[in-house]
């Protein structure tokens, strides 16, 4: 019984690792921050232009924040549009909180691009 409790122990921390890992890149935690205070799915075009970055790099991005299960994505004909994973976990619960309780003056530029474009996708 205590090698499961160990087993246990070890794949939650490397799963903590993972998060901590995948939000310590500015253009991930970026992602997560607009995901977080957008509420909306989005896809990579999207994202591309609000953080004026290469197409490539996002979808980089995107995968590491998907293997942290940060992320997922979901098909709607040619697009794929990805949004927040649900909370499954009080740690997840705390990063998510911790994410949301970041200053949005930095994000301002951001934000308004990307309600913008959502603006848009609705027309």
């Amino acid at each position: 019984m205590r090698i499961n409790a160990y087993v246990y122990c070890i794949e939650k921390m490397d799963e903590c690792i993972k998060v901590f890992k995948a939000l310590s890149n500015t253009k991930r935690l970026k992602i997560i921050w607009l995901l977080t205070n957008i509420d909306e799915k989005v896809c990579v075009s999207e994202i591309v232009e609000v953080l004026n970055e290469y197409q490539y790099n996002v979808s980089r991005h995107l995968k590491i924040l998907k293997e942290a299960n940060l992320i997922s994505e979901v098909g709607d004909g040619k697009w794929v549009y990805y949004n927040l994973t649900p909370i499954t976990s009080e740690f997840r619960h705390l990063v998510q909180e911790a994410i949301k309780a970041m200053p949005t003056k930095q994000m301002e530029k951001e934000i308004n691009k990307c309600k913008s474009l959502l603006a848009q996708r609705d027309n």
